[in-house]
């Protein structure tokens, strides 16, 4: 094979690693409560965990109801020593369907969104 030939399959080779790893996305690995959970009691805390560090000031909890009414959540807040978890406390929530609506900014600017529906009996 000859130098040119060698160093044009190296350029490929090391292009294919860094675009694909510049297209990785950010995304929400587990939620507490999960997704499509029926819960007993009503839980007094959101807890999201991501696969990559979240920025603060870009990154937002709220929760809706079954008729889509934004129902005041407090203390949102990325943990200081877990940069990919976002919490917030919920009030006391009666029997209902609700959704755990969620937009965050990792460290690399990546936007992104999502909800997590859960009914409390």
């Amino acid at each position: 094979m000859s130098i040119q030939r060698l160093l044009a399959v190296a350029a490929f080779a090391l292009a294919s690693v860094v675009t694909s790893s510049a297209f990785a996305h950010a995304k929400l690995q587990s939620s507490d409560p999960q997704a499509g959970s029926a819960l007993a009691v009503a839980p007094k805390q959101v807890r999201l965990k991501f696969n990559e560090a979240l920025e603060p000031a870009f990154s937002k909890i709220t929760l809706a109801g079954a008729d889509n009414k934004e129902i005041p959540v407090t203390a949102v807040a990325v943990d200081k020593d877990d940069p990919s978890v976002m919490t917030a406390q919920l009030p006391a929530l009666p029997p209902g369907a609700y959704r755990i609506l969620w937009s965050a900014m990792t460290h690399d600017s990546h936007k992104m969104k999502g909800e997590v529906p859960f009914t409390v009996k």
